[in-house]
């Protein structure tokens, strides 16, 4: 079932889903951003990650997106593909869907929709059904802060045995949960950051990189840490995570999806408007956040040249 583990390392952006003013996606602003992301030095791309509003889009939407981004992509990054469904039927379903266009991981959020009965138990029979049945490897997506399920260190930790379970994404935020699960779990299990500002951090414990929204904006800026770190310029990898901190939490918890495709607008590529309910972010707020990718940008080049 495997496939070449090695490519699970570095960044990967979380790529948002662009859609036009009238709510569908907007399919050749999705390939002009991905044209562009592959020129930089992201290790690849995530279809239907948290930023890219899978929980807004239908189940022929998403089996179709992730098509394209591999087709867009046409083997110049490696796309993983965000599957996860309420039930583990339909996750099952996804995961072969997505390994037959060409994706090369299923990144998989918990079921939450009952959470009161996502015991341990329960999810690991879930992630081992699925993983059983997927064509290709199954990295865990622990994301609390979206659907209220924490998967903790001990599920993560029992299911890195599973031959086609190879990594998790942990965007609880929680360093020390993530250490505890990089330390426990089995060899070559890879453990991403769920955001940039703590992919530093994340490194020196021993994880792989990060799958991080501020990928999306600041590609190159996220590659450099962990190039520094793996030189062992240590120092200059704590500054340019220093001079992204403000940034990330801008394009995360602050302004959250909108915030990320303010920042591509802003940048020059296509953001444009998340889908409903959620709104596009206003024009005091996005000069806030111009602001703030300056200063970001400026902090960085100091480090970077």
């Amino acid at each position: 079932m495997n496939t070449d583990n090695t490519l699970l390392k570095g960044i990967f952006a979380p790529i948002p889903t662009p859609f036009d003013t009238a709510g569908d996606i907007d399919w050749g602003a999705l390939k002009d951003n991905v044209d562009w992301w592959c020129t930089t030095k992201l290790s690849g791309l995530v279809a239907l990650g948290s930023n890219g509003e899978a929980g807004y889009l239908d189940v022929q939407e998403r089996a179709r997106l992730i098509a394209a981004v591999v087709e867009y992509s046409a083997g110049r990054k490696p796309v993983i593909a965000g599957i996860g469904q309420e039930s583990t039927r339909a996750t099952i379903a996804l995961a072969r869907a997505s390994a037959e266009v060409g994706a090369i991981a299923a990144l998989v959020l918990p079921p939450h929709f009952y959470k009161a009965t996502m015991t341990g138990p329960t999810l690991r029979d879930h992630y081992r059904a699925v993983a059983d049945a997927s064509p290709i490897p199954v990295i865990l997506y622990n994301m609390p802060g979206n659907t209220g399920v924490n998967l903790g260190i001990d599920t993560p930790v029992q299911l890195s045995s599973h031959p086609n379970i190879v990594g998790m994404k942990d965007s609880s935020g929680d360093i020390v949960q993530i250490s505890e699960i990089i330390a426990g779990a089995t060899p070559g299990f890879a453990v991403f950051a769920g955001s940039g500002s703590y992919l530093l951090p994340t490194l020196m414990m021993g994880g792989v990189g990060a799958t991080a929204a501020l990928a999306n904006v600041m590609p190159n800026e996220c590659a450099a840490i962990v190039e520094l770190f793996a030189a062992g310029r240590l120092e200059d990898a704590r500054r340019v995570q220093q001079a992204l901190l403000e940034v990330n939490r801008a394009v995360t918890s602050r302004f959250n999806v909108p915030g990320v495709k303010a920042a591509l607008d802003l940048i020059g590529h296509y953001g444009g408007p998340p889908r409903m309910p959620m709104h596009t972010l206003d024009q005091a707020n996005t000069a806030i956040l111009k602001d703030i990718l300056q200063r970001a940008r400026a902090a960085c080049a100091q480090v970077l040249g």
